[in-house]
């Protein structure tokens, strides 16, 4: 798999937060703002970091978004600013175009643009504190669509049954995706039917939130 090169238009505390993660994680990233300021503290820590008008199209182009895999626009304030930057990133190809959005209103125009992710920070962090309140060993919100969640389970009134004796995809729509045994410290990915559990095994389970809310109540 070709290494991710991934360029972030607006680097406020969002897009500098952003990117520091993704250096961490090993990947390039190019930098562009508009603000001197901005691109002086992301010089530090991105692989590339450019002053520059972004509601150029051309601009964009010269700068080499044509070449990245992923582009993230957080342009502070201005839904205009976003939505044509967004609208541009998609004419020139860009194969992922993620956006952050200010309200709802945001997150619909850019929809009709086409963008391919669209996040609200505010509501994103409010329910993934929810979800850590009532799903005891949530790990993550997968973006498909309606809330897709992982979550960790630690097996007590499972104990000594199997899988197929379970039968938790047609009961309540979920999957073990994983299992570890008690006392050891690897994952066992894609279980049997025929596996049996033990108490205090840890299952890594998958599905819609509702469908997990239900089982761990």
């Amino acid at each position: 798999m070709a290494k991710l090169f991934i360029g972030i238009i607006g680097l406020g505390k969002f897009g500098i937060a952003l990117g520091r993660t993704l250096i961490n994680m090993g990947y390039e990233v190019l930098g562009v703002d508009r603000n001197e300021e901005a691109v002086k503290r992301a010089q530090s820590i991105f692989t590339q970091v450019y002053r520059a008008d972004v509601e150029d199209k051309k601009v964009l182009e010269q700068l080499g978004f044509k070449e990245v895999s992923h582009a993230v626009v957080s342009v502070g304030s201005s839904i205009s600013t976003s939505s044509m930057v967004s609208f541009y990133l998609k004419e020139l190809g860009v194969p992922q175009v993620w956006v952050k959005a200010i309200n709802e209103d945001h997150e619909k125009l850019l929809r009709k643009i086409g963008v391919d992710h669209v996040v609200i920070p505010e509501r994103a962090a409010a329910q993934e504190l929810a979800l850590r309140m009532a799903l005891p060993g949530f790990l993550e919100i997968l973006p498909f669509g309606k809330s897709v969640v992982i979550q960790e389970k630690i097996v007590d009134r499972w104990d000594n049954k199997t899988l197929r004796e379970l039968d938790l995809a047609n009961k309540f729509h979920i999957q073990v995706i994983a299992i570890k045994k008690q006392g050891k410290g690897e994952y066992k990915f894609v279980p049997k039917g025929n596996d049996t559990l033990t108490k205090g095994d840890v299952l890594v389970i998958i599905g819609e939130m509702e469908n997990l809310l239900k089982v761990n109540s």
